[in-house]
Formats: structure tokens, C-alpha cells, sequence
């Protein structure tokens, strides 16, 4: 058996980055020699923050936490086509409930049939499972508090650009 360097790709629009995605991270790591954090660029989706801006808080936070081997960028266009520019082995993707294990197993199946790239799956620690980016930018924009959900940085950058609703004053 030969030792070979595994490189995956965790795609996603992280519009924020959440803690659950944060979790996905950490533990992915553990599982390959690189991971490559990979902020889609989507030209259908609203979204909050530009990949730019994406990018520059995930790679502080990256910074931050001292992550070694993880690796952020943005991409444009099929997920399966970056992660063959990337050379990549596996896609990392970070599962929460049953709702999703339905769509990731679909998506799974159809990256492998079109690009024969695996993915693996990682279920999200118990206490991120309701989170996601939809979520937080809806509870950000009625002026709930963020902190347990997202990392610091985030939340900083967050309470910056979001504006509660007029409270009618």
C-alpha cells in the first residue's frame, strides 16, 4: 500500500460560514492531508457577502484557528469541473438531517457518474444541526443574536453589514 496525499474539496456558498460548516472543517481535516474550502460563486443566488469577502473572513477565521492543510478559494461553475482543476480526491460535504442526506446522496450520485469523483459525508455535531446560511442571514436581518452560530469574525462582519428591519419609529 503506498502512502497517498488526499486532497478534498468542501464546496459550498457559505453566505456565512456557520459553525456547523466550521465543525465539517475541523473534522475534515482529520480525514485528509488537505482540504480545500471552496466559496462557490453563484450568479442566481442573492447573496449577502461577495465571494470576495467570503473568502478574506473564512481564510482570518482559518488564520485564527491555526489550520494547517486547509486551504480557502472561490470557484465558478460546476462543482465537479473545480474539483478536477484541483486535482482533488473526494468532496467533503456536512450533513444535518434526513432532509439532506436525500439531496447530498442525489448530488453524490450524479458527481460520480459525470466525473467518477467520490464524496464523503460527515453528519454535523448534534448542536449545529438546525443551522444554516439562510438561517442566520434571516435571524441577522430581524436583529438576533448570532454569537453561538457563527464564528467571531463572522458575527463582527455580520452586525456590519446587516440592518435590523425599521422598528417604526
Amino acid at each position: 500500500m503506498t502512502d497517498k496525499h488526499v486532497r478534498a474539496i468542501f464546496p459550498g456558498s457559505f453566505d456565512p460560514l456557520t459553525n456547523g460548516h466550521l465543525d465539517v472543517i475541523e473534522r475534515g481535516i482529520k480525514l485528509f492531508d488537505e482540504l480545500v474550502v471552496a466559496v462557490g460563486r453563484s450568479p442566481v443566488k442573492n447573496q449577502l457577502f461577495s465571494p470576495e469577502e467570503r473568502v478574506e473572513m473564512i481564510a482570518e477565521l482559518l488564520e485564527e484557528k491555526n489550520m494547517p492543510g486547509v486551504l480557502v478559494e472561490s470557484f465558478e461553475g460546476l462543482t465537479v469541473k473545480y474539483a478536477a482543476e484541483k486535482k482533488a480526491d473526494v468532496i467533503l460535504r456536512g450533513l444535518r438531517s434526513l432532509t439532506d442526506v436525500q439531496y447530498e446522496f442525489q448530488l453524490a450520485m450524479t458527481n460520480r457518474a459525470v466525473a467518477g469523483i467520490e464524496t464523503v459525508f460527515i453528519m454535523t455535531s448534534e448542536q449545529f444541526g438546525f443551522t444554516s446560511s439562510t438561517l442566520i442571514r434571516e435571524v441577522a436581518s430581524l436583529g438576533g443574536d448570532l454569537s453561538n452560530l457563527i464564528p467571531k469574525n463572522i458575527h463582527e462582519r455580520l452586525k456590519q453589514k446587516s440592518v435590523p428591519p425599521d422598528s417604526g419609529r
